[in-house]
């Protein structure tokens, strides 16, 4: 039984497809199924139930699998040690973002990380936080950047930032004068949301949790985009609010309509998160300080209270 063989068998288990799974692994299906039937030829028992669609584990199987996965996380361990002697920053590195931080801050350091460490072969992948755990406990990412804290376990959270919540009211709410507002000014059933599974949507949820919604509402509307919520606004459907390093790139005009929280500004963490066997640890060092870096200078609120990121629905 080989470290191959058993990435071939938790490729199958992952996406339960052996034509997909000899994709993801860059051989033949005919390969990778012959390696898998020597596996269990060699056990003596079935990994798979291959009569199921889609392919199941058999009971067996999901004990097998859930210790080839310590195996293949351990002899990935020994060549990530090697490197880390040698002080060697580079190799394949899968990074995990949220869909509310991607946009706005990987162009704030993505060009100057590549730069700095051009052995470094970054895979990044956007993804809400529900997957970026799975797959980060099932070795398919080696990092994420997410909305903290997690309460996960076998999960390392190192905090990057803490990004305020801004409102964007337009002109003819009766807020927009107000230079400040506060959280008891906010109305649920007036605020835009982002689609449900977007953890900013269960911060913003979280943050009214004390609101009463009215049943007498004539329509509620949830977009995927920030985009398309701040364009709502303008049409006077409501309000929205956004993470603050996404304001910075609105225009002159829409600037205008943007009004900070009073003090304590309510705020969500944003953490670089990993396994705590902390393999690539000398990557994730890297990431962690080019991008402490660049957001020193562009958030400089000091005053706030994080927001819980998961729902409490």
């Amino acid at each position: 039984m080989t470290i191959t063989q058993l990435q071939y068998v938790l490729a199958v288990a992952e996406y339960k497809n052996f034509t997909l799974a000899a994709e993801k692994c860059f051989v033949t299906q005919p390969t990778l199924s012959m390696q898998i039937q020597k596996v269990e030829e060699e056990l003596g028992i079935l990994i798979f139930d291959r009569s199921k669609k889609p392919i199941q584990l058999t009971e067996i199987g999901q004990k097998i699998v859930a210790q080839a996965k310590k195996i293949v996380n351990e002899a990935d361990r020994i060549q990530d040690i090697v490197e880390q002697q040698k002080g060697f920053i580079g190799g394949e590195f899968r990074l995990g973002i949220i869909p509310t931080v991607m946009p706005t801050l990987l162009p704030m350091f993505l060009t100057n990380f590549i730069k700095k460490y051009p052995k470094v072969k970054l895979i990044i992948e956007e993804l809400n936080t529900e997957d970026i755990i799975a797959k980060l406990k099932n070795g398919r990412l080696d990092a994420a950047i997410a909305a903290t804290p997690l309460h996960e376990e076998k999960i390392k959270e190192v905090v990057l930032y803490f990004e305020p919540f801004v409102a964007y009211i337009p002109e003819n709410h009766q807020y927009f004068s107000k230079k400040e507002i506060e959280i008891s000014d906010l109305n649920l059933d007036e605020i835009l949301l982002l689609q449900d599974g977007h953890c900013f949507r269960d911060g913003i949820l979280n943050l009214c949790k004390s609101a009463h919604k009215n049943d007498d509402n004539h329509f509620q509307l949830e977009s995927g985009s920030f985009e398309t919520l701040i364009k709502l606004a303008d049409e006077g459907l409501g309000i929205t609010l956004l993470p603050y390093l996404h304001t910075l790139d609105l225009n002159e005009k829409n600037q205008l309509k943007l009004k900070h929280f009073c003090e304590p500004k309510p705020a969500r963490e944003v953490s670089l998160i990993y396994p705590k066997s902390e393999l690539k640890i000398q990557i994730i060092d890297a990431l962690r300080s080019s991008i402490a870096g660049v957001v020193k200078g562009a958030i400089v609120f000091q005053n706030v209270s994080i927001v819980s990121p998961t729902s409490k629905k």
